[in-house]
């Protein structure tokens, strides 16, 4: 096996530490989160269970009018339209106020849901180990410690099958202009490298959500995909608007991804959705 990078993201029981802080938060946009946590209260009232902060933003890696804002809200309920709509109008008003940031992506789940069996290693995982406590009741304190081990590896990323022909869809849906093409490059680059990284996860033994490193990482363990893999993280920061990278990813690179995280860890538990 090639060399890699050292395992990191643990402490000293093997356990996964939660990423990010608000701490870490670069200078510039800690008005951009202060505006958030002031009108997340406005938008959601007592419907909001508690509220979190996710993304580069909060590991101190955002870039200046490149990087967007990651919210994540628990709400004592589960989402309605209503709720929907509360995310839509914060999100299109910080946009616009804050040129820091380049758009606000709000996740509405409920608090049931985000603590269900179901989701304790997928959502549950994400909340306690990638989301940073914003406002409320740190749902962390209800769920386990989590090792990265093929349980998580399979719960988190072991869907990529389902995906695939949504995919197709979208390419073959999409205008056929660069510009259209390049944020479905940059979300499926993305997705996949993050699968790969967590294909390997519990072989290396740590946690980075740099794709850079997840996509070196993977490398050591599949040298012969690994210039994919790297070209994906790359095109993960800045996008093309190539078809043909498109096709690659559908046609060749994300189908045998998804066999060989099926034959290694198996498939995520189904959803009702």
């Amino acid at each position: 096996m090639a060399e890699t990078l050292p395992p990191k993201g643990i402490d000293a029981r093997g356990h996964l530490e939660r990423e990010g802080s608000l701490t870490r938060i670069p200078h510039a946009f800690r008005p951009v989160v202060a505006a958030a946590r002031d009108r997340l209260a406005d938008a959601f009232g007592a419907r909001m269970h508690s509220a979190y902060l996710y993304g580069s933003i909060p590991r101190g890696t955002a870039r200046v009018g490149r990087s967007d804002l990651d919210l994540l809200v628990a709400l004592r309920e589960e989402p309605a339209d209503t709720d929907r709509e509360a995310a839509r109008v914060l999100g299109e008003g910080l946009d616009a106020e804050f040129p820091q940031i380049d758009g606000v992506g709000t996740l509405l789940f409920g608090r049931e849901r985000l603590l269900s069996d179901l989701e304790r290693y997928d959502l549950g995982w994400f909340v306690a180990c990638l989301c940073v406590p914003l406002l409320g009741e740190d749902l962390a304190a209800f769920l386990p410690r989590y090792r990265p081990d093929s349980l998580l590896a399979r719960e988190t990323n072991g869907d990529l099958a389902l995906f695939l022909p949504r995919w197709r869809r979208r390419i073959a849906d999409a205008e056929d202009r660069e510009e259209a093409r390049r944020p479905l490059v940059r979300f499926m680059s993305r997705h996949l490298v993050r699968t790969g990284f967590t294909l390997v996860m519990p072989r290396w033994q740590g946690w980075t959500s740099d794709l850079r490193e997840m996509a070196e990482v993977f490398g050591a363990y599949y040298p012969e995909r690994s210039p994919q893999m790297r070209t994906a993280a790359e095109y993960g920061y800045e996008p093309v608007g190539d078809p043909e990278v498109l096709r690659s990813y559908v046609d060749d690179l994300g189908p045998w991804l998804a066999a060989e995280y099926a034959r290694v860890h198996g498939v995520k538990a189904p959803r009702p959705d």
